[in-house]
């Protein structure tokens, strides 16, 4: 075989949002965060894909979906150098890097078996501690937990 370049040709997207810089083995999570799996649109989904500033990550291209900003802000829990990119008409008419809310609110489960939030009906509230470590500290029993070891409900 000769030393021609293969390359995998995805369609470009129309409309829609592109999430790249993913970390391979958060995809998934970021996927099951946004509800990717349930939606009916077109969605593709690459790993372990080359990159020149990480080595590997994933990337997801969902058509026809703007997310909300606060929904997007869920990813950087897994995935803090993720970026965002809208297309509209074939064209990136957004590109900006995710980021933390301020409070994290029924999405991260606290590592507190004591805490009131793992007892009783009710909604986990965490606070952002550190934005650049991802530390957030439980708003009940004031637990702090970072990075890889947030638990995703």
């Amino acid at each position: 075989m000769n030393n021609m370049k293969k390359e995998l040709a995805v369609a470009a997207l129309e409309n829609g949002t592109v999430i790249d810089h993913i970390p391979p083995h958060s995809l998934f999570k970021v996927v099951d965060l946004l509800g990717i799996a349930n939606l009916p649109n077109s969605v593709t989904i690459g790993n372990n894909l080359s990159s020149r500033r990480y080595g590997k990550k994933g990337i997801i291209k969902i058509a026809d979906v703007f997310f909300p900003e606060e929904t997007l802000s869920r990813i950087a829990l897994v995935a803090p150098n993720a970026n965002i990119n809208v297309i509209r008409n074939y064209e990136i008419v957004d590109k900006h890097r995710v980021s933390l809310p301020d409070e994290i609110v029924d999405i991260v489960k606290c590592g507190n078996p004591k805490c009131i939030s793992n007892n009783e009906p009710m909604s986990t509230r965490f606070h952002v501690v550190d934005r650049e470590n991802r530390v957030i500290r439980c708003h009940y029993c004031e637990r702090e937990v970072s990075g890889d070891d947030i638990i995703i409900k």
